[in-house]
């Protein structure tokens, strides 16, 4: 089979994978943290509560090269990788939704929907057409750098496959401690500075920032200034009145106040590996059950949780850690182990056996 008929095939099921994959996956979550040592880490959320998305893990080497996927079915901008990369794919090899190159570029995809607006398609463009679905893999392949990103984000143009499927924007972090989200609305792109560390999804990353500002009540530990301090038989049930008021749904906006407050009360840990671990405790607050995103009686029975999979990537100790809904166990790849200039084109599962470990006590 020659490689135009694999490509239309793949594009016409990116196309189906659009209208479904959009339409359900609507809740990521991403935080990061800088420990003491000064690793730079980056963990976020996947969601999607339609159906199983096959996660797996690609393993890209230096010099790969890379064939964007077009709406119309036919080739888009052809790059060769200048580094390798490690990242998270679903549903197809290409689609990869966050990742760590070997320089210590972090990116990720995070749906955006309804406030995405991209260029049209333009078939007299397709040297430098990517779809939004293969960004990550662009920027992961290309540069070493946010900066580098930045100064080079206009040399693209970037569609989606499917007309009627939502858009998304990215996190992109280096291990300078630098992390930016790329958003294009209205046809044009905008990069702002992340300086929060938090992303989610809808609305626009400038909306979210300024709707902290509902949240100055919040505070560390227990509140202070109880208006109801005079009266002793009115006292705190227990702890965590600091929080009381922060919003417990599941929507972007909430979801980004509770990411917020819990990275700003967070201790900072000495190393990476520590604040990797810590990540993934705070995220365990944003897992979605099967059914929250759900109509009643539409429930998938394929996936124990619409939150498929947690990532964290140690920018500066260059590892890549994972675990998944079917399995609890923290993985990790080291790309200080790889060499990317040998390695060939890996694609594995994320979990090579879906079962959760337990660890049988035995009592004499």
């Amino acid at each position: 089979m020659n490689i135009s008929v694999i490509l239309r095939r793949a594009a016409a099921a990116a196309m189906v994978l659009a209208c479904t994959f959009f339409s359900d996956l609507n809740a990521c979550t991403g935080i990061s943290f800088t420990a003491k040592d000064g690793s730079f880490v980056l963990a976020r959320t996947a969601e999607w509560g339609g159906s199983d998305l096959h996660s797996r893990y690609v393993v890209v080497p230096r010099g790969y090269r890379h064939v964007s996927l077009t709406a119309d079915g036919g080739n888009g901008m052809i790059f060769t990788g200048k580094y390798g990369y490690v990242g998270v794919a679903a549903n197809m090899d290409q689609f990869v939704l966050e990742g760590l190159n070997e320089k210590g570029l972090s990116a990720g995809l995070f749906f955006f929907p309804g406030y995405g607006q991209y260029p049209e398609y333009d078939s007299t463009e397709v040297s430098r057409t990517v779809p939004d679905m293969q960004v990550v893999s662009w920027i992961l392949s290309g540069f070493s750098t946010v900066q580098e990103v930045i100064d080079h984000f206009d040399e693209i143009i970037v569609t989606m496959l499917y007309p009627q499927s939502g858009t998304s924007h990215w996190r992109v972090g280096d291990p300078s401690g630098r992390q930016v989200v790329i958003e294009i609305t209205g046809g044009k792109t905008h990069i702002y500075e992340n300086t929060v560390g938090v992303l989610t999804n809808s609305p626009d990353f400038p909306w979210h920032v300024t709707n902290l500002n509902n949240y100055v009540n919040l505070a560390f530990g227990e509140a202070d200034g109880n208006a109801f301090s005079a009266y002793p038989q009115v006292r705190r049930f227990g702890a965590g009145t600091g929080m009381i008021g922060i919003p417990g749904d599941v929507t972007p906006p909430s979801r980004f106040v509770r990411a917020a407050y819990y990275q700003a009360t967070a201790p900072q840990y000495p190393t990476g590996e520590e604040t990797v671990m810590s990540c993934f405790l705070i995220l365990n607050n944003f897992d979605i059950p099967i059914g929250v995103e759900r109509q009643k009686g539409q429930e998938p029975t394929d996936i124990p949780g619409a939150t498929q999979f947690t990532t964290a990537a140690d920018t500066k100790g260059l590892k890549m850690y994972w675990r998944t809904c079917w399995n609890s166990t923290i993985r990790c790849i080291d790309l200080n182990d790889i060499d990317f200039s040998k390695v060939k084109y890996t694609v594995e599962p994320l979990d090579k056996v879906r079962r959760q470990s337990v660890e049988m006590i035995t009592v004499r």
